[in-house]
């Protein structure tokens, strides 16, 4: 922001849920809780009036000013983030979007599997008809954004293009299937395979009108191969992905041409899926084309996870880092729906998120190199009435009754949940490290995770097509976190921090390029792995590069047919793949390598038959190797789901030669550890305990040991390297409160006592009931425990 990197903390409060004198009090109260934007979708459904004009100014209804609203943000000093759809979901009717939309444009709803309508209120995004009036709506309301945007004096400082883009399609398994769009793939299809390859590879003719449709609709299962069923599929997601762009890439620039410029454009990411994370890079793999590359827009994530757990912590992580690896080298990740409140979310009580869970996640994304997070829902409101009636049971504009966001941080009536002290203190961590984590960079270990984006092409299935419902359960059992998670869960727990490498090489990705001396490519695979990805790391693997595969033996392309030019490079073939079942119980023993292991169940396991290989661990029942190491010890196979045995895995690590920069010894699973660090080698420990249980471990970064104690499901910031004027903060204990003046170091005292050295030459005295020592290091300033929050000042004199 003005050439100042910045961490921009921001709540969603919807003011046309609120009346105009509630407005002053839900801004303060964001304001009271750290926070310096405010961010809010602006609903097409609300601002279109009966007669179809759009109000702006409130002149119809109260509900309707937005301009008061954003003119009462800038009075507080607020910044603004701007979500005008056209889609805002938002538990609005039809998502946000005129009702009269769809009576006007029949065309626009889409025909799905079998030309069934689709069983959402969504549209098609291209159908002119709906496209003309989007563009009419952007043409009322980007005006109004532009003359208020931040390099104009005014609050917007960026604008959000639609929401959640393609995630009703894929929640209902609806792919948009209309006239237009089989048209326009048939077009796509002859420019890519040609007219005969098109035949060849989906068994219908692009030149066939009426049979191409009904084909397609069909998912290719009146008559075709299962490789012409699975190309199919593929080939309808990646031609998804391009119109997806299309739709998103049309919408900047209209905005553009009303004004819009000079602040980002921001894309919300959709996936997380009852709970979890492990579906969400179909969001990335969706609309990364839209946004990865392309000037002044970047993504944002969107996730509704409840606790942070062990079970979800890798989750998250692997989140922020696929979202980061589509990225260049100029576009920060960001969350657009940072789940914040009591996670209530039906008003029934079934189910209660704990006040710290938003701190545990906030810290965690900051670490990971988020520059903005949005706490969604920060303040609730009430739904007002639809201006025509519907006779839809309560004729209003959102279908949660006359009350919303009940389970937000400020309630629907003002009231503060219990929640709303832990977001503060989320933000006051956050601002406290600002002045340097905004220009840090998050610091890996020596390994990358393996995105691949066609993993995730699995949004989209035919009924009745046994090949393509069997691919998609395998890609969700082995892709991206690895078998039962535990790729990224014995990375993770395991006190490792981890990049990811976007596996495709798509020239905008930043570090897509495989580099043989760079890190270690850990890779979860199904059996299925394209032929292109194949033959990529099969160049790496011959030119020097480190790579560890756990899970299937990758045997097939996309399409299904056999492809093995990886397990050819490496020397290894499948003989045979055993799944447990109820009356099965497959189970594995390390070799010697590992020192005394125990035997341990798993859930599958492949045979390998690899003569140059090392075995590493081996079938009970036949002793048939089931992890090899490769390649003179560079390529390790897991082709079985290991447990996390954290013991186990970072010898695993250290076989293939990466080893932990932060090493914390004697705490229990459920410590997070990374580390952040500027061009200057100033650096940031992060430290996130999502146990249910306290740790009490010595922490050892640049050869200097540490003895803390962290309490059950807390963080910490620690500062390392610190330059002030004329000193180093050499470490704390306690995380800073502040950027201070370069003569003062501001701490936030945790409640246990705590130890800081600073290397100076000068003086340094302490505020209260800290004492100060000069020491061979330094002086060494130590504080007995105490009320945590309380600050503690140390002056250099």
């Amino acid at each position: 922001m003005d050439g100042v990197p910045r961490i921009l903390m921001a709540g969603e409060v919807h003011y046309f849920r609120l009346h105009r004198e509630d407005w002053a009090d839900r801004l303060d109260k964001l304001a009271a809780a750290g926070c310096d934007a405010v961010a809010s979708y602006m609903p097409w459904i609300v601002h279109e009036t009966a007669s179809g004009e759009v109000d702006l100014t409130g002149a119809t209804s109260e509900y309707r000013d937005l301009i008061g609203f954003l003119e009462l943000a800038a009075e507080r000093d607020l910044l603004v983030i701007a979500r005008p759809g056209p889609f805002v979901m938002a538990e609005l009717k039809n998502e946000g979007v005129p009702f009269r939309i769809y009576r006007d444009h029949p065309d626009a709803v889409p025909l799905g599997w079998d030309g069934k309508p689709a069983s959402t209120a969504t549209l098609d995004y291209l159908e002119p008809g709906y496209l003309a009036e989007a563009e009419r709506w952007y043409a009322a309301i980007m005006p109004v954004l532009a003359e208020r945007l931040v390099s104009k004096g005014g609050p917007v400082a960026a604008v959000q293009l639609d929401n959640e883009v393609g995630m009703l399609s894929w929640v209902t398994n609806t792919p948009e299937l209309t006239d237009r769009t089989l048209a326009d793939l048939a077009t796509w299809a002859e420019r890519t395979w040609g007219r005969e390859g098109s035949v060849d590879r989906y068994g219908a003719d692009p030149g066939d009108t009426d049979r191409w449709a009904e084909w397609w609709r069909a998912g290719g299962t009146g008559g075709g191969t299962e490789s012409q069923q699975l190309a199919l599929h593929h080939d309808l997601g990646a031609h998804h992905r391009d119109r997806y762009a299309r739709y998103l890439l049309r919408l900047r620039d209209v905005a553009l041409q009303h004004g819009v410029d000079g602040v980002p454009f921001m894309v919300n990411l959709h996936g997380t899926y009852a709970g979890r994370g492990r579906h969400f890079p179909i969001g990335i793999s969706q609309l990364s084309k839209a946004y990865a590359g392309v000037p002044q827009t970047t993504s944002g994530s969107d996730h509704y996870m409840g606790e942070l757990t062990v079970e979800k912590v890798p989750d998250l992580y692997v989140m922020n880092a696929f979202m980061a690896a589509v990225h260049d080298a100029d576009q920060p990740i960001t969350s657009l729906e940072f789940e914040a409140g009591t996670g209530d979310y039906g008003e029934d009580l079934s189910s209660l998120t704990s006040p710290e869970t938003a701190e545990l996640k906030t810290r965690l994304c900051v670490a990971q190199g988020n520059r903005l997070i949005n706490y969604y829902l920060f303040a609730g409101g009430h739904n007002p009435p639809l201006d025509e009636p519907v006779g839809d049971g309560n004729d209003r504009i959102a279908f949660t009754g006359e009350r919303h966001g009940f389970a937000a941080p400020v309630d629907p009536e003002g009231r503060l949940s219990q929640t709303y002290a832990g977001t503060a203190s989320a933000v006051r961590a956050v601002h406290g490290a600002e002045h340097l984590l905004a220009d840090m960079d998050e610091e890996y270990d020596d390994v990358v995770l393996g995105y691949v984006p066609d993993h995730y092409l699995t949004e989209y299935h035919h009924p009745d097509s046994a090949v393509r419902r069997d691919q998609v359960g395998e890609l969700e059992r082995y892709r991206g976190m690895g078998p039962r998670d535990i790729l990224a869960r014995a990375l993770l727990l395991g006190g490792y921090s981890f990049g990811a490498v976007d596996l495709s090489g798509t020239p905008t990705s930043a570090g897509a390029d495989l580099d043989p001396a760079g890190p270690v490519v850990a890779l979860a695979t199904p059996p299925v792995l394209s032929r292109a990805i194949q033959e990529r790391l099969a160049a790496y693997v011959r030119a020097g590069g480190r790579l560890l595969l756990h899970g299937r033996v990758p045997v097939t392309d996309d399409d299904g047919t056999p492809c093995t030019v990886l397990a050819d490079e490496l020397g290894v073939k499948v003989d045979g793949t055993i799944q447990g079942s109820p009356h099965l119980f497959p189970s594995v023993r390390a070799i010697a390598w590992a020192g005394d292991q125990p035997e341990v169940r798993v859930g599958m396991m492949e045979h390998l038959v690899a003569p140059d290989a090392e075995p590493l661990a081996v079938d009970v029942a036949t002793g048939a190797p089931v992890a090899v190491a490769l390649a003179g010890g560079r390529v390790v196979v897991m082709a079985c789901d290991y447990p996390s045995h954290l013991d186990f895995w970072r010898l695993v690590w250290e076989r293939i030669g990466v080893r932990r920069r932060i090493i914390a010894e004697g705490n229990t699973p459920g410590l997070v550890t990374t580390s952040t660090a500027d061009a200057t080698g100033q650096r940031l420990v992060h430290l996130i305990n999502v146990a249910p249980v306290p740790q009490t471990f010595t922490l050892t970064v640049d050869d200097v040991p540490l003895e803390l104690q962290l309490g059950a499901r807390e963080g910490l910031i620690l500062p390392v390297g610190v330059r002030l004027d004329d000193a180093v903060l050499r470490w704390s204990t306690a995380e800073l409160d502040g950027p201070g003046d370069g003569s003062t170091v501001v701490l936030r005292r945790p409640a246990g006592p705590g130890r800081a050295l600073i290397e100076t030459t000068r003086n340094v005295s302490v505020d209260g009931d800290a004492a100060v020592s000069r020491t061979a290091e330094g002086w060494l300033i130590t504080w007995p425990a105490g009320p945590a929050g309380d600050r503690l000042t140390l002056r250099l004199s």
